[in-house]
C-alpha cells in the first residue's frame, strides 16, 4: 500500500520515529540498523511496510530497501511476526543474518532476544534455499524497469481499439524517425497512420 514516506523528522527514538510528510505525522516503528543510519538527519526518507492485524494497523519504516526486503522475508516464516522481524534486524545487521541463514548458523540467530532454537531452525529452514536461489544480491529487490515510450505508446493504442501488429509497425516506423519523441508525440504521430 505505501512504497515509502519522505519527509520531515519531528521526532525520533530507536524504536520509532514521527515524520512529517506534506502536514501529516505518521509514526513508524524502526529497528536499530534504521536508527543508526538516521539519527542525525533532519529529513529523511523511509521504506514502508504497512501490517494489517486484527486489532491493529502498524506502519514500519526502515532506511534501506534492503532491510525492509529481509523484514518481508522474515515475517514469512511462520511463528515470526513484525516486532520479532524488527528485534532481529535491531540485533544484527540485515548481511549479518543473511549469511546466517545462507550459511545454517543457528547459534547466531538463536543468540537474538526472543529466538529460541527451534525459531531459529525454521528461519534457517524456510528461507535458506529462497536466498541461495537469489544469490549474493538476495536482498536487494528487483528493480521495477520503467515502460519505454514507445511500450506506452503501444499499451494507449491498443486501448483505443487499433490491433497490436498494426500499432506495433506504425510505432518502430516513427520510433526510428523521430528517436526523441515522447509518448504523445508517438502516439499522436502513429493515429495520423493507422
Amino acid at each position: 500500500m505505501y512504497e515509502y514516506f519522505d519527509g520531515k523528522l519531528t521526532y525520533i527514538a530507536p524504536t520509532h520515529v514521527i515524520l512529517d510528510v506534506g502536514g501529516i505525522g505518521y509514526y513508524l516503528h524502526i529497528s536499530l540498523t534504521t536508527y543508526s543510519q538516521i539519527k542525525d538527519l533532519k529529513e529523511c526518507k523511509l521504506y514502508a511496510s504497512h501490517q494489517v492485524r486484527e486489532d491493529s494497523q502498524t506502519l514500519y519504516g526502515f532506511a534501506t530497501e534492503v532491510e525492509r526486503h529481509l523484514f518481508h522475508h522474515l515475517i514469512s516464516v511462520s511463528g515470526i511476526g513484525p516486532n520479532t522481524g524488527r528485534m532481529m534486524l535491531s540485533s544484527i545487521t540485515p548481511e549479518e543474518i543473511q549469511s546466517a541463514i545462507i550459511n545454517a548458523q543457528v547459534n547466531v540467530i538463536q543468540k537474538i532476544k526472543g529466538i529460541g532454537p527451534k525459531t531459529a531452525q525454521r528461519v534457517i529452514l524456510e528461507l535458506q534455499d529462497k536466498l541461495k536461489k537469489q544469490g549474493p544480491n538476495a536482498l536487494i529487490p528487483t528493480i521495477i524497469s520503467q515502460p519505454s515510450a514507445v511500450d506506452e505508446a503501444l499499451s494507449a493504442l491498443i486501448m483505443l481499439g487499433f490491433p497490436k501488429p498494426q500499432a506495433e509497425k506504425a510505432l518502430q516506423t516513427i520510433s526510428l524517425a523521430e528517436p526523441d519523441a515522447n509518448v504523445e508525440q508517438l502516439i499522436k504521430a502513429a493515429l495520423k497512420r493507422l
